[in-house]
């Protein structure tokens, strides 16, 4: 990733990830009262992310391959947030 966008999207991607990571262990161990509000936040976190990575990647800062791979990853995330959302509001 060249330097301008390391230090700045790049930095945005790495905070957003951090971010969804807390959230999702926050909800694995809150009561299931308040577990779905912090499921749909990190949702809402995992969508922020994938459009900071489209982004980064229409700019050309990162490859096609690298792009693919970390996308893949994302959506499998997307799939388990998405059960887990479905899941809690039966």
């Amino acid at each position: 990733m060249p330097r301008l966008d390391r230090y700045s999207l790049g930095e945005k991607i790495s905070v957003l990830l951090t971010e969804l990571i807390e959230l999702i262990l926050t909800a694995s161990y809150i009561s299931r009262e308040n577990k779905l509000t912090v499921v749909k936040k990190a949702s809402l976190k995992l969508d922020i992310l994938k459009f900071f990575l489209q982004l980064t990647w229409e700019l050309k800062a990162i490859d096609n391959k690298k792009f693919a791979e970390i996308s893949a990853l994302l959506a499998e995330v997307g799939k388990l947030i998405g059960s887990w959302q479905k899941q809690l509001t039966k």
